[in-house]
């Protein structure tokens, strides 16, 4: 049984997708640089706003977490599970994630700031 509170946790669940979201969406970037699109601008300004607002609410994240003492680090990966310790106002509590719901979860994080972007406007 886990003493993090669910909104703790997921607040330090993001602290291990967001930056994983960066990762692709950094490495779309030069994909899309390098592409032979005709247009790229669309894409190149799609991608790298996206990254500005998802950059900013990870810093609000780790800023969070630092004036909370909360804390994550990944201790093991197979091909299977990846497993973080989560360090909660002094407790220790492992969690072992299977490795395609990281990817799914990031995929819908990609998608939902995607359309959160589209939205806005």
């Amino acid at each position: 049984m886990t003493r993090i509170p669910d909104e703790d946790r997921n607040l330090m669940e993001k602290a291990i997708y967001l930056p994983m979201v960066l990762i692709i969406l950094n490495r779309d970037l030069s994909i899309i640089e390098k592409s032979p699109l005709k247009l790229k601008r669309p894409y190149l300004v799609l991608v790298e706003d996206t990254m500005k607002i998802i950059q900013k609410e990870l810093a609000e994240v780790k800023q969070y977490m630092k004036k909370h003492n909360l804390k994550v680090m990944e201790t093991k990966r197979d091909d299977a599970f990846t497993m973080y310790l989560f360090l909660y106002k002094g407790y220790e509590e492992e969690h072992n994630y299977f490795n395609p719901r990281i990817r799914n979860k990031v995929q819908e994080l990609m998608e939902f700031y995607f359309l959160k972007k589209h939205l806005s406007r």
